[in-house]
């Protein structure tokens, strides 16, 4: 119970079996068609997309950061994809190499904006990244010339919508960032930093930390990974909305990072945590939706669950309401505090 994935894991247990009290084959997977099918296998596909950006926010966080534009990063993105494979659609892979490549180099490009915001000119995080929240939505609309563009390119339907070993393709991409940012994080000194850096920048920097490209860094990494979302997002509806597509995802990330565990004041950081909290919404997205409770209620439930997930992570709040972590005074301290002044 001491550990910060304790509570986020029991969360997420409860929500999956609720589910079973509606739908009796909720647990069962099939092979169809040479693909896994069934809610878990839904979960997984369709959490994919926030589990990225959540991983992205993790660092950012973790450096005492916010990073709110990674909706808008997720509708340029998937814009920016969509529209190059339906102007140089073609026969064989060219087109989606294009597509992938422009997309996420300017969405690198659109993340270091906001680190050199933050790091360089000193603009708080908030502000700096509220900026690009609205100037690349825009963006993203200027691009699709604000329709709904649809494109028809099979090989970029892949990305989000095809299948690998029998399990969805976008699994893979999830699992292969997650492992690459815990590769680095947690193999190499760049996690310490990241640490440090969110605990106080100033005492890093003397320290012989360069915090100002750390937090550069992390801004770039949130913006690859929402640009990865964004193309996942996008190739699974075979479309262009840059008005609707990753809109309010930045909040479902920030929920998912503040629910794995990691604090909003910086420092120490959990990526699996957080890949736990993105899993716990999507999974209440997903039992809102199939036990039929109406959807305009979606966010109010959420912001429920989220709350007393924060709560049962609390020390303070299990010590006064469960009596859980209470400190029994010892035979001395119970001496202590008989003795009176005569």
């Amino acid at each position: 119970m001491k550990t910060k994935l304790f509570w986020p894991i029991i969360v997420l247990i409860l929500i999956l079996v609720i589910n079973l009290f509606f739908d009796r084959s909720f647990f069962s997977i099939e092979l169809r068609n040479g693909h896994l099918t069934g809610s878990l296998i839904d979960i997984l596909n369709r959490g994919a997309p926030l589990i990225l950006i959540s991983i992205g926010m993790t660092l950012v966080i973790a450096t005492k950061g916010i990073d709110l534009s990674v909706g808008s990063i997720i509708a340029m993105s998937g814009a920016i994809g969509a529209m190059t494979v339906a102007d140089t659609a073609s026969e064989g892979s060219g087109p989606l190499w294009m597509a992938i490549g422009l997309s996420l180099i300017i969405c690198l490009v659109v993340g270091g904006w906001n680190g050199l915001l933050v790091s360089r000119v000193g603009v708080q995080p908030i502000v700096a990244t509220l900026i690009l929240m609205v100037a690349g939505r825009g963006i993203a609309q200027l691009i699709t010339g604000g329709q709904i563009t649809t494109v028809y390119y099979e090989p970029y339907s892949f990305i989000g919508g095809g299948y690998l070993l029998t399990l969805p393709f976008s699994v893979f991409i999830v699992a292969f960032v997650f492992l690459m940012a815990v590769l680095l994080t947690r193999k190499t000194a760049l996690g310490l930093f990241i640490e440090s850096v969110g605990s106080n920048a100033d005492a890093s920097r003397l320290a012989g930390i360069n915090s100002k490209n750390i937090m550069l860094m992390v801004y770039m990494f949130s913006g690859l990974c929402a640009g990865v979302a964004g193309l996942i997002l996008s190739s699974n509806v075979m479309s262009a909305d840059g008005n609707n597509a990753g809109l309010w995802f930045e909040l479902d990330a920030i929920l998912a990072v503040v629910i794995g565990g990691t604090s909003l004041m910086g420092g120490r950081f959990y990526l699996m945590g957080t890949v736990i909290g993105a899993l716990i919404i999507q999974s209440l997205t997903t039992t809102i939706y199939s036990i039929g409770v109406p959807a305009e209620t979606n966010l109010v439930v959420k912001a429920l669950v989220v709350l007393v997930v924060c709560l049962l992570q609390s020390a303070e709040f299990r010590r006064k309401v469960f009596g859980i972590g209470k400190v029994k005074p010892t035979g001395e301290q119970k001496g202590r505090e008989g003795v009176t002044l005569s």
